[in-house]
Formats: structure tokens, sequence, C-alpha cells
């Protein structure tokens, strides 16, 4: 009997995304690897993993018999040795099922946010994969500190550049001032250069001296942020917290390279994160579109080179 590469090459996908996305539904796995056949094929092919002991499902509050999936300790040593997960940080007790259930509503927006731009993409007919969509990636600050964003996007437009974008989801879970705190996280990461080890000198030229995230990226990522679980007032506390915290910061390099916009989550996904549901946090009248350039300044971006190899960051 032949073997059935398809069907191993799907369940291999399956996985991945379940180790990497912490916590998914079916549905929302179903729209990311096989949005064209009939949902029952997602499932069946969970309940082979699950049964292989790769990944373990908790039931979800308040909505039947739905589910949420996770990766055990076994699916997540199984897919870290991967190539596509080569730099795959594993995530921290997410494989137990009390852990899964503490953190299942933040996690599963994530998911949802994930979800929304990659069917965008497919409709749009850029490139956006389900492994392009990363959560908690480690950016060090120095000593124990650390930027860690919900989640950083990969997504390659059209005949047009690689994009890249920190996501933070916020459901109103911290106050306004906590959440534009994150703006000035955003801007130390962007100014970070590495203290050289003790006896090294950067004078000597034996040590970089450059910011750390250029080891990563070509350009600092965008900076996304999506506000869910509140109102429409709550929204405008939010916004208002971001703006004042853009105005702290002033005109620096920060605020004129990097775009850096909000936008509600039910506006997300209602009408796509390409449609014009962002607000610049420096001038929250505008409604512009994620990809646009408002509030850069006059950065400009390089030329893509279609030769050129898409790169992921190492997760340290």
């Amino acid at each position: 009997m032949p073997l059935n590469l398809d069907a191993a090459m799907g369940d291999r996908l399956a996985l991945a995304v379940v180790a990497q996305y912490r916590l998914v539904t079916t549905e929302q796995l179903h729209r990311v690897i096989a949005p064209r056949v009939r949902i029952e094929q997602t499932r069946r092919r969970l309940v082979k993993l699950r049964e292989e002991g790769l990944v373990q499902w908790v039931t979800l509050p308040q909505a039947g018999r739905r589910r949420a999936w996770f990766a055990t300790r076994y699916g997540v040593q199984i897919a870290s040795e991967w190539p596509e997960l080569r730099d795959f940080a594993p995530p921290r007790l997410i494989a137990d099922p009390s852990a899964a259930r503490l953190r299942m509503a933040h996690a599963l927006a994530v998911t949802e946010v994930g979800v929304g731009f990659q069917q965008d993409a497919r409709a749009r007919g850029d490139i956006c994969r389900p492994l392009d969509w990363i959560p908690e990636v480690h950016h060090p600050l120095g000593g124990t500190e650390a930027v860690i964003p919900d989640a950083l996007l990969f997504y390659h437009e059209a005949g047009g550049p690689m994009l890249r974008a920190f996501v933070e989801i916020d459901r109103a879970t911290m106050g306004p001032e906590r959440l534009a705190a994150k703006l000035n996280t955003y801007n130390r990461l962007h100014s970070y250069i590495p203290a050289p080890p003790p006896g090294r000198s950067r004078q000597a030229g034996s040590f970089r001296t450059e910011q750390d995230w250029r080891r990563r990226y070509p350009l600092f990522p965008r900076l996304l942020f999506v506000l869910d679980a509140t109102g429409p007032a709550g929204i405008d506390n939010r916004m208002h917290a971001l703006h004042a915290a853009a105005g702290a910061l002033g005109v620096g390099t920060f605020l004129h390279d990097v775009p850096v916009l909000a936008a509600p989550m039910t506006d997300l996904l209602q009408h796509g994160p390409s449609a014009p549901v962002w607000r610049p946090v420096q001038d929250p009248a505008q409604r512009v579109g994620w990809t646009s350039r408002h509030g850069r300044g006059t950065a400009q971006q390089p030329a893509h080179d279609p030769s050129e190899p898409d790169t992921w960051p190492a997760q340290t």
C-alpha cells in the first residue's frame, strides 16, 4: 500500500501550528490549514494527533462542546525538531490542561487575530503562511528585561516587500496607562545596544555597536495594537493614553521610523486587517490600513529583492 504523504504532511502542519500558536480551536486551525475542505477532515486529524499523544484539548467555558487544542510536551518535543520550527521557542507550561485553561481567553484572541491576517492575505493575493504568525518572540533588553510581543507577523504583499509587525493584543485587563507604557518599552528596544562583555570594548572594534534588533530584521517591525474586550468609550480611553505616550516620546527616531497603529478588534475582524480601521497613535483621528506608512515621517523602505530568502528571527 503506498504511503499517504499528503496526509502525513497535513498532520505535520497541524501539529506545527498547534505548537507554535500555543492554543487554537478546531475552527481556527481549520481556517489556517485547510479552509477549502470540510471541517470534518480537520477534526479527524486532531483526533489522530491526540491518539498519538501529540496534542490535547480543554473544553471552552460556556461554549457547549467546543474545544481548544494545545501541544503536549511530547508534541512540542517532536515539532521543535523540524526545520520549519528551527527557531521555535517552546511555550512555558502550556502543555498542561490547567495552564491552558488559565491562558485561554488571551491566547485564543491572539490566534484569532493571526487567522484574520491570513484570511485577508488569501483574499488579496498576498502571502501570509500558517507559520508566519509567531507568538511570544523574545527580544532582550539587557539583564533580565525583555520585550515579548504577543505575536510577530511576517506578511508579503503581492509584488511588494516583506512586511513585519509586532502585534500586541490588549483585552482591557490592564489600565490604559500600563498599555501606553508598552510604547516606551518598544522605544527602548529600538535603541537598545547590548553592552560588551567584561574586558571587551566597543571602541576597540571587537564588539557590535549597532542596535540589537538589526541582527534579526532589515527594518524595525511596525507596531500594531489590537484593542479588545471593551466598548467604544474604552477604545477611546486607550487611544488617548497611547496618543499621550507618543507625545511624551516626542519626534525621536522610533516614531519617525516606525508606524505605530491601533485598531478595535471588532473592526479588524469584521472588515479585515487591510481595511482602514487602524488609527495612528500620533494622529488618532485618521483611519488607515495597517500597511500604511502614516506616522513614519520620511524614512524610506528599501526595495525588496525577490531573490533574497525570507528569514525568521532566532527565538532565545
